[in-house]
């Protein structure tokens, strides 16, 4: 059994980079492992900033793998008003709304909540504090880095009410079809071209976006440019994830056999 690669071995990577690229956990979940003295190269127990090959073998302690099992990932339906993430200009953030109150009576996970869950939980991507709908808080690196990762292309679908040039009633009669058009491709944001998105009417007043791609404010300051303003937006879907019947301020936990 060979020893762990040196770091001038040709197309290396580091440890934690490479696990988090194999879908084992986060980068700093993986460094805690190695830490722990959890994760093994070839048989040797790795050390912090370890390089690495794809033809090195790697493996986990059962104490992480326990570790992992009793992470737990929530589903949020967030009101206007709270922030995603950290406090700011006073705003309270999203996840002070999780507690045993605000429990959904619907979940139908075997989970019980403890406090504990609450720490390393962090919201896997954003949702204004003007919007409403899914947000996703995890204490799971492999889905944060599905949600928000580099190479991630996660479905996130909306219904969003608009109104254009003071027409709040049946909108898309009033609203030129070419502009719905350049809302699906064609568009920049911050001097980058944004990625096709799927925009249609779902009823007369509110659009149905469906993005890959997460810029902030990004669909509001899209409306911007065509001349629509935005009067409420609700984010209903995240991959396979949907908000379905979760009561606003209330939440539910990812189940197991659930898959982004």
């Amino acid at each position: 059994m060979s020893a762990p690669q040196t770091p001038n071995t040709p197309l290396s990577s580091r440890l934690n980079k490479r696990m988090a690229a194999l879908g084992l956990c986060s980068r700093r979940q993986a460094d805690e492992w190695i830490e722990k003295g959890w994760v093994k190269v070839n048989g040797y127990t790795a050390e912090l900033g370890l390089q690495v090959t794809e033809a090195d073998t790697i493996e986990i302690d059962q104490g992480a793998k326990q570790q992992q099992e009793r992470q737990v990932t929530i589903i949020l339906h967030k009101p206007v008003g709270f922030v995603s993430g950290q406090a700011e200009d006073g705003h309270t953030p999203a996840i002070t709304l999780i507690s045993a109150q605000t429990h959904w009576t619907g979940d139908t996970s075997s989970t019980r909540f403890v406090p504990t869950q609450l720490r390393n939980l962090a919201p896997a991507g954003r949702l204004d504090i003007d919007s409403v709908g899914l947000l996703v808080l995890t204490q799971d690196g492999r889905i944060a880095r599905q949600l928000i990762g580099e190479d991630h292309s996660m479905e996130k679908e909306y219904l969003v009410r608009v109104e254009y040039q003071g027409i709040t009633d049946n909108v898309s009669a009033h609203f030129p079809a070419e502009k719905i058009q350049s809302l699906r491709h064609g568009l920049s944001l911050d001097g980058q071209a944004l990625l096709p998105a799927q925009v249609d009417w779902q009823n007369p007043e509110q659009l149905r976006f469906i993005l890959t791609e997460g810029k902030k404010r990004q669909i509001r300051r899209m409306c911007e440019q065509v001349g629509l303003h935005v009067v409420g937006l609700k984010r209903i879907r995240i991959g396979n994830i949907v908000l379905g019947r979760l009561p606003v301020g209330e939440w539910r936990y990812l189940s197991p056999s659930e898959r982004f």
